[in-house]
C-alpha cells in the first residue's frame, strides 16, 4: 500500500490534459511543465478539459501507478493554466479541493 503522509507533496499540472496518455505521456508531461521530480514518490495529477476525470501519477519503489478517476456529474476544482510556475498542494489540501466546482 502506498503511504500518503505530512511529507506527500501533490503537483497539479496546469490546464487540461489529454486523458490518452498514459504512463510515458504523462512522465514526459512532468518533466517538460510541472519542473517536479519524477521519482520522488510525490502524486503528480492531471486533468481533462471537462475537469470530470484526473489521472495521479506516482513514483513507488521501483515502477509508477497509474491511478484514475471519473466523475459521473460533478467537476473537480483544478487551477488555471495561465500563471507561471508550478503549483504544489499538499495532499490535504488536495481532499479538501475535491470540494467539486459546478
Amino acid at each position: 500500500m502506498i503511504a500518503l503522509d505530512a511529507y506527500t507533496r501533490v503537483y497539479p499540472a496546469r490546464g487540461p490534459t489529454d486523458m490518452r496518455c498514459q504512463i510515458d505521456g504523462l512522465a514526459a508531461r512532468v518533466e517538460d511543465t510541472l519542473q517536479a521530480d519524477l521519482f520522488s514518490s510525490h502524486l503528480l495529477v492531471f486533468c481533462n478539459r471537462a475537469r470530470d476525470k484526473i489521472k495521479v501519477l506516482v513514483w513507488y519503489r521501483n515502477g509508477f501507478w497509474l491511478w484514475y478517476r471519473r466523475l459521473e456529474k460533478q467537476r473537480f476544482w483544478w487551477p488555471e493554466g495561465t500563471k507561471p510556475g508550478p503549483v504544489e498542494l499538499s495532499v490535504r489540501e488536495l481532499l479538501r479541493h475535491q470540494r467539486f466546482g459546478p
